[in-house]
C-alpha cells in the first residue's frame, strides 16, 4: 500500500536556544522540542519523571468531596462497591482502588457489567445489585459522567455516587457527591488526560494525603495504572507519562502484583516490558475476559493472591485464544464480503454486517479492516433484535461527525473521533450505509484516504550509534504524543549484501563507511528488493536494539522505502 511521507516541523529557533543549555545531538534538541521541551529544566524533568512531580489531587473539583464522602463511610461502616466498566481501564480502575480500600477498610465489593446483557457504563442491574447488597456508596469509575438517569435511579434507593470518569461530560452533570472528571469545564486540573484507572489513582492519593497514609501505598499499585494508560491509548505526555515510567518498573520487578506476574508468565513473557508489550500481550488478555463472557474473571485476576492468581490468568489466556480465533474467521468473512462487493470496492468507507458476529470483538475486526483498505469503518452484529456495531477511522477525518451527521438513522450512538459505537433498528441498516458513504465522501479528502508516516528528521549513517540510541531510549515510555520517533535516511545506496529473507522479508544493508555496516529490517518488504538494488532510495524507521547469540547490535526497523526524490 502506498504512503505518504510527512517529515515532522520544529521551530527552529527554540531548537537553538535549548541548545545553548543542552549539549547532544541536533536532531535529539529537535526530538524534545517537538515534544514540547523548551529549556533544560523541563529537559531534565523529562529525562528524570519523578513522582514528586505529581500535580495535587485536590486541585480536582470535587475531589474534597469524593475524600470525605468516603472516610465518612468508613467511619459509619457503611458498605461501598466499586464500580467499573468490562475493558482494560475499567477492570484496572477496579482492583487499584479496591486493593487500595481492601487495605484500610474490609466493607467493600464490586461490579462490572455484562457487556452482552447491561452494555458500556453504569447498569439499572448494577445499581439493584448495590441495593439487594446494601451498599449506600458506589464508585464509578471509568464511567458514569453521562448516566444522570441512572445516578437519579440510585438516589431513590439512598445509595450515593462518587463518579472518577476521564470522557468528556454531557452539557448536565449527574447529581452525583463528586464528579472527578478533568474535562469538566469548571475543573481547573492540570492534566486532562489521565486514563479512567489515573482517576482512581488520584483518588486513592488523595486519601492518602488526607489520612497521613505513606504514599507508597498507592504507588504500589501503579503497574495496574500503567496497565491502563498502555491499553486505553491515552498520550504519554505530563502526568501520564511519570505515571506509566514508574508502572513499568514496577511491572518488570519482583514487586509486580500476583495477578499481572502470574499472567505474564503464561503469556511467556520473560523480557523487560515496554508499553507495546503491554497494549499487545497484557492488554488482550484481560480485556478477552469482558469480549467473550464476563469481565469479573479479570478483576479476580488482578486483585487475587498468589495462590488462586495462576487458575485465573489461565481462563484468561483461554479466552484470549478463543478470542484470536473470532478474530480471525470475522475478519476473513469481513474482507470477503468487500471483495465480493463491486460497490465496497470503490467506495470511500466500509460497512458490513453479520447477525451471527460476536458482539465482543467487532471493533477489533473494525481496526483490522481499516489497516487493510484505510478508510472509515464500521463493523456491525446484531443484539437484542437491533443492529450494533463499532467504528474505527483514519488519521486526519473525524468519524464522530460523520456519525453524527446520520444520526437520523440510528437508535443512539457515542465515542469519538477515531472510534465509536452506534445502534440502530435493522430495517434503517441500508438507509444509513447511503448516509454514511455519502457524508464520508463529501467530506473527506483523498489524501487522508492514504496512510501517513509522520518522520522526526533526517540522519546520516554515522549518526546512528550506540550513545545516540541510549538517549533515544530515555525518551521512553513511548505512547500516543510521544511516539518512539521515526528516522529517514536518504539517497542512501545498498551495500552489496541486502537479501530477501523467506520470500517476504527485507534484509537491508547499509554502508557506514569502509568496515562498518548497520542492517536493516523490513517485515513484508521484499518487494523493495528490487528497489534497492538498482536505484538510490530513501528509507524510514526506527531504531531497535537486536540481540544475537549474546551479541546486541543496533538495527534499522523499516517502516518504507522509497525512490530518492532530490527535490
Amino acid at each position: 500500500m502506498q504512503k505518504r511521507w510527512h517529515l515532522i516541523e520544529a521551530d527552529e529557533g527554540k531548537v537553538k536556544a535549548l541548545s545553548k543549555t543542552l549539549h547532544i545531538h541536533p536532531a535529539l534538541l529537535k526530538l524534545l522540542v517537538q515534544r514540547g521541551i523548551y529549556t533544560y529544566d523541563e529537559a531534565k524533568d523529562f529525562f528524570n519523571p519523578d513522582l514528586a512531580k505529581l500535580h495535587n489531587p485536590f486541585l480536582m473539583k470535587d475531589m474534597d468531596a469524593a475524600v470525605h464522602r468516603i472516610l465518612k463511610a468508613i467511619e459509619r461502616g457503611e458498605k461501598i462497591l466499586i464500580y467499573g466498566d468490562y475493558d482494560v481501564d475499567g477492570t484496572t480502575s477496579v482492583a487499584t482502588v479496591y486493593l487500595f480500600l481492601k487495605s484500610i477498610y474490609t466493607n467493600i465489593d464490586y461490579y462490572i457489567p455484562n457487556r452482552y446483557t447491561e452494555g458500556y457504563g453504569v447498569s439499572l442491574r448494577g445499581i439493584d445489585y448495590a441495593d439487594e447488597t446494601a451498599c449506600s456508596l458506589i464508585i464509578a469509575l471509568d464511567c458514569g459522567v453521562k448516566s444522570n438517569d441512572k445516578v437519579a435511579y440510585a438516589t431513590t434507593k439512598n445509595i450515593d455516587f462518587i463518579i472518577c470518569d476521564h470522557h468528556l461530560p454531557g452539557d448536565e452533570l449527574p447529581t452525583a457527591i463528586a464528579v472527578l472528571d478533568p474535562k469538566r469545564t469548571d475543573c481547573n486540573y492540570p492534566y486532562k488526560e489521565l486514563s479512567g484507572c489515573g482517576i482512581g489513582f488520584k483518588l486513592i492519593q488523595a486519601i492518602c494525603m488526607q489520612q497521613g497514609l505513606p504514599l507508597s501505598q498507592c504507588y504500589a499499585l501503579l503497574d495496574l495504572v500503567c496497565v491502563s494508560i498502555a491499553s486505553d491509548i491515552v498520550p504519554i505526555t505530563g502526568e501520564n507519562r511519570i505515571l506509566a515510567f514508574h508502572g513499568l518498573q514496577l511491572l518488570n520487578s519482583e514487586s509486580v502484583s500476583h495477578g499481572l506476574k502470574s499472567l505474564k508468565n503464561i503469556a511467556g513473557i520473560n523480557k523487560k516490558m515496554d508499553i507495546t508489550d503491554v497494549v499487545f500481550v497484557l492488554g488482550p488478555r484481560i480485556n478477552a475476559a469482558g469480549r467473550i463472557e464476563d469481565a469479573k474473571h479479570a478483576v479476580k485476576l488482578l486483585i487475587g493472591e498468589a495462590d488462586v492468581v495462576d487458575e485465573h490468568a489461565e481462563t484468561l489466556h483461554d479466552l484470549n485464544a478463543t478470542r484470536k480465533d473470532l478474530d480471525k474467521q470475522i475478519t476473513a468473512e469481513a474482507l470477503a464480503m468487500i471483495e465480493q462487493d463491486e460497490f465496497m470496492q470503490n467506495a470511500k468507507t466500509s460497512v458490513v454486517f453479520n447477525e451471527t458476529w460476536n458482539k465482543g470483538v467487532i471493533g477489533i475486526v473494525a481496526s483490522r479492516l481499516t489497516e487493510t483498505y484505510y478508510r472509515p469503518t464500521i463493523v456491525l452484529t446484531e443484539s437484542d433484535g437491533k443492529v450494533t456495531g463499532s467504528a474505527r477511522s483514519v488519521k486526519h477525518f473525524d468519524l464522530y461527525e460523520a456519525i453524527y451527521a446520520c444520526r437520523e438513522h440510528l437508535i443512539q450512538f457515542g465515542g469519538h473521533k477515531f472510534a465509536a459505537g452506534l445502534t440502530m433498528h435493522k430495517e434503517n441498516l441500508d438507509a444509513f450505509k447511503i448516509a454514511f458513504e455519502n457524508e464520508v465522501a463529501r467530506t473527506i479528502s483523498e489524501q487522508h484516504l492514504i496512510p501517513e508516516i509522520e518522520i522526526d528528521c533526517e540522519l546520516q549513517p554515522i549518526d546512528i550509534t550506540n550513545r545516540f540510541y541510549s538517549t533515544i531510549k530515555r525518551i521512553a515510555p513511548f505512547g500516543p504524543s510521544n511516539m518512539k520517533p521515526v528516522f529517514v535516511l536518504k539517497n542512501q545506496v545498498d551495500s552489496g549484501y541486502s537479501k530477501v529473507l523467506k520470500d517476504t522479508h527485507l534484509k537491508l544493508s547499509l554502508k557506514v563507511s569502509d568496515r562498518n555496516y548497520i542492517n536493516g529490517i523490513g517485515f513484508g518488504m521484499a518487494d523493495k528488493f528490487a528497489l534497492v538494488q538498482h536505484e538510490n532510495f530513501d528509507v524510514a524507521f526506527t531504531i531497535e536494539e537486536n540481540e544475537w547469540e549474546g551479541k546486541k547490535n543496533l538495527q534499522l526497523m523499516i517502516k518504507d522505502i522509497r525512490k530518492h526524490d532530490p527535490k
